[in-house]
């Protein structure tokens, strides 16, 4: 076979040299020729150690963080493993299942970018979506199914689809199916497909129950694991920062605004967080959108797409999200609440940092985050350094050296804001007051329990932080009032 003579002139598995490429693990040339014009020439780790041998048709465990290059790792391979054969109804020779529908459609357009060159018909089967479309493309005949467990099992019930005629299966990000509790389907479909194929599996993790399923399903594999499990990508920088729970929205804000933030992702715990925390920032005026588990899918992908097209520059995210979104330059990453599965820290982080960008990761850690945090650090196995003074990116040392020009100048603006009204209309200084109400009322909704704190330093502080969201804040800078966690030690 030409796959196996290309393989042949590959290097030898433990002999890899750093510096391979693509056209050294055996790949054929109409796929060199894709990956090529995609912008990629040297394969990431996780694709050195895995096209060989899922070109040999062997089994594999990948243990890989995400962010490494997992999903072309088995795409590249099965496109020209399946260049040749013949299509049935009803029979997809391959199947790869993903737990989201996200990851799903991620999956899809891998196989459509990189298979520009081969005749592969490709089906995706996942929810929310109408099912004629894909019986029709079932019934046409695929090579290559991409499904969640949900879906499958539904049209596999319906006898829709058969799983007899599958030579090859591929189980992705394995550890977050076991959270979703899809663990139960995938042994159920496994025992559906023949029992002479090639399995792969890929996870970031890997729990007792996934180990147990290797064990079940896959035929003597090759275990390759390109890091340590649950480490965290050398890429980004992540920090914790102790903060009250009614101070986030405000820590949140600064932050954005201050950390040289191109695109983000905020994550949270609950869905309506999620809502809450991005009409908070678009009232703020930030460019944010939202994506969670009630969102329909053509309104998730909608949101999905003004991310990538940069039409938003934030993304507040469930973690139904933290699987299988790959934007390129994400700069920043925000865990709004430290996550309850430590699992979801690697994988909530992960969104950036990706392909050898650099990145940064903050996680906001209230006092009932404790035990949350506490378990991330556990399965990570390194403490995540306190973000203080010396990693803020603006210049903060300047503005505290000369405290007393700021402090003349508000004074001062102040006087002229009192002196303003004389000659105005009572009218005027009405409809001067009501905009000031209706701003505080604003800033009462968002933490309601900060509003003592706020009105014992509006008089002293000559209304500092009113001044600071109607004034412009020159590139670099910060001339506003000192972020309380800026105090805590690093120590």
């Amino acid at each position: 076979m030409l796959r196996m003579r290309n393989f042949a002139s590959a290097h030898v598995p433990g002999t890899i040299s750093n510096h391979m490429t693509f056209a050294d693990l055996g790949l054929s040339e109409d796929l060199l020729r894709a990956v090529s014009e995609a912008g990629y020439t040297e394969p990431t780790d996780i694709q050195r150690e895995a096209i060989p041998p899922v070109l040999m048709m062997k089994d594999i465990i990948g243990i890989a963080q995400t962010g490494t290059g997992k999903t072309a790792s088995f795409v590249l391979p099965m496109i020209d493993i399946m260049a040749s054969g013949r299509r049935r109804a009803l029979m997809p020779r391959s199947l790869i299942l993903a737990p989201t529908r996200e990851l799903a459609a991620q999956v899809a357009e891998n196989f459509e970018k990189y298979g520009k060159n081969h005749d592969l018909k490709l089906a995706l089967l996942i929810g929310g979506v109408q099912m004629g479309d894909q019986v029709k493309a079932l019934n046409e005949g695929v090579d290559v199914l991409i499904a969640t467990p949900g879906r499958l099992m539904d049209l596999f019930e319906r006898g829709k689809i058969l799983l007899n005629g599958c030579e090859l299966l591929v189980i992705d990000e394995a550890d977050r199916m076991l959270d979703m509790g899809f663990i139960p389907d995938i042994e159920f479909i496994c025992s559906k497909l023949p029992e002479t194929r090639q399995t792969m599996l890929f996870s970031a993790t890997m729990p007792p129950p996934i180990e147990k399923l290797t064990k079940k399903f896959l035929n003597n594999p090759k275990r390759i694991e390109v890091s340590r499990a649950a480490t965290t990508n050398k890429d980004i920088t992540a920090f914790k920062i102790p903060v009250k729970s009614r101070q986030k929205r405000e820590t949140l804000r600064w932050l954005l605004n201050h950390d040289q933030v191109e695109t983000a992702i905020v994550f949270a715990n609950r869905k309506t967080t999620v809502r809450e925390l991005n009409k908070s920032l678009q009232r703020h005026g930030f460019r944010s959108g939202e994506i969670h588990g009630d969102m329909d899918q053509s309104n998730r992908l909608k949101e999905l797409d003004r991310f990538k097209k940069g039409e938003i520059n934030i993304l507040v995210a469930s973690d139904v999200a933290a699987r299988g979104l790959d934007v390129k330059g994400v700069s920043h990453v925000f865990n709004f609440d430290t996550p309850w599965h430590p699992d979801d820290y690697v994988h909530r982080i992960g969104r950036t940092g990706r392909a050898g960008a650099k990145g940064r990761a903050f996680t906001l850690v209230a006092e009932e985050d404790a035990e949350a945090i506490a378990n991330v650090e556990k399965l990570t196995g390194a403490e995540v350094p306190v973000f203080g003074k010396k990693d803020v990116r603006v210049d903060l040392v300047d503005t505290a050296a000369e405290p007393k020009p700021a402090r003349e100048d508000k004074p001062e603006r102040a006087a002229k804001s009192k002196r303003s009204p004389k000659p105005e209309t009572d009218a005027e200084a009405g409809a001067e007051e009501k905009p000031k109400r209706a701003r505080k009322k604003r800033d009462d909704d968002e933490a309601p329990r900060e509003k003592p704190a706020r009105k014992a330093r509006a008089k002293s502080e000559g209304r500092q932080q009113r001044g600071d969201d109607g004034g412009s804040v020159p590139a670099g800078e910060w001339n506003g009032p000192r972020p309380g966690f800026l105090d805590i030690s690093a120590t």
